[in-house]
């Protein structure tokens, strides 16, 4: 099945010259099905980019998904066109009386601060306790996935000596989990961060699941069943060339940045980097959709009773 999105996003000229099939909105009015309800909020400084690789993978699902893409009121943008913002952005007080099976929560270029200094921590805190009323399940990633965990349960994020930068080998921990259903035992996963979070300051009495971890990266992937919160630390949803866009940004501006870990052939910037993550990145968001497509209310009104 298809995804809905607006009719004239960027995205959608790639996603239909990759094959995908994209609804367009006369069509979805049509149809006599209720699509799930996805909202994205989207807090990477490139919107276009960050749409797209999630566009792409929820996508690639069986199910009709409505996409919701949202944006903060108590921050404005500046690497994105006000025009683009208005035309395709919803802020969350705008939707905050509407009910979602599912929501992702992207990272942010914020990780270095301390929660309480970033603009919009305030309205962070009011999403995610949004999250328990009027979102069925949530998927955080990255500083997102930090944000909601420091939020819940009050777990640290630790600054690292050096950025952690390339594709790292990650094991399955909880082999049975829906989650991770078909997953290789060991898989690869694009990691960029400057900060992690430790196995070690998880409450033991919080319920949470650690299904997914590596020994050079630490935690990938937790499940919070009380709160119904997934916690990605790193990102499947990465391009080909998205670490190669961040090591050529940071080469070309000066910075102490080295080659990213596993990526280019031979270590070679010149060389394309292969593409090892793309079958796992799609089978994580697939079965997370389908996870909630499972367990979701069928009345939205029921989400959060």
């Amino acid at each position: 099945m298809p995804i809905k999105i607006p009719d004239s996003l960027p995205a959608r000229q790639y996603l239909e010259g990759e094959g995908l099939v994209v609804m367009r909105e006369s069509e979805a009015s049509r149809q006599d099905i209720r699509p799930l309800r996805i909202a994205l909020l989207n807090l990477m400084p490139l919107k276009e980019k960050t749409e797209l690789h999630f566009s792409r993978l929820i996508g690639a699902t069986p199910l009709q998904v409505e996409l919701t893409l949202l944006t903060t009121g108590s921050y404005t943008p500046t690497n994105v066109s006000k025009e683009h913002m208005l035309a395709f952005y919803q802020s969350w007080e705008e939707v905050k009386d509407q009910k979602f099976d599912g929501l992702i929560i992207t990272g942010a270029p914020v990780e270095t601060l301390d929660f309480k200094d970033v603009i919009y921590w305030s309205e962070m805190e009011s999403i995610l306790e949004w999250t328990q009323t009027n979102v069925f399940n949530t998927l955080n990633i990255c500083w997102g996935a930090q944000a909601a965990l420091y939020h819940f349960h009050n777990v640290p994020k630790h600054e690292l000596t050096e950025k952690r930068f390339g594709i790292y080998p990650h094991k399955v921990v909880k082999k049975h989990s829906v989650l991770l259903r078909g997953f290789d035992d060991e898989f690869m996963v694009p990691v960029s961060r400057h900060t992690e979070n430790r196995t070690a300051d998880l409450p033991a009495e919080a319920n949470l699941e650690v299904l997914a971890e590596s020994e050079d990266a630490g935690l990938c992937v937790l499940r919070d069943h009380d709160k119904r919160q997934v916690y990605m630390f790193n990102h499947l949803e990465y391009d080909s060339t998205t670490l190669k866009d961040e090591y050529d940004r940071d080469a070309r501006q000066g910075l102490d940045i080295t080659i990213p870990l596993n990526y280019y052939p031979d270590d070679d910037p010149t060389k394309m980097p292969p593409n090892l993550w793309r079958s796992h990145a799609h089978l994580f968001i697939s079965n997370w959709i389908n996870d909630v497509y499972q367990r979701t209310p069928f009345d939205l009104n029921d989400i959060g009773k």
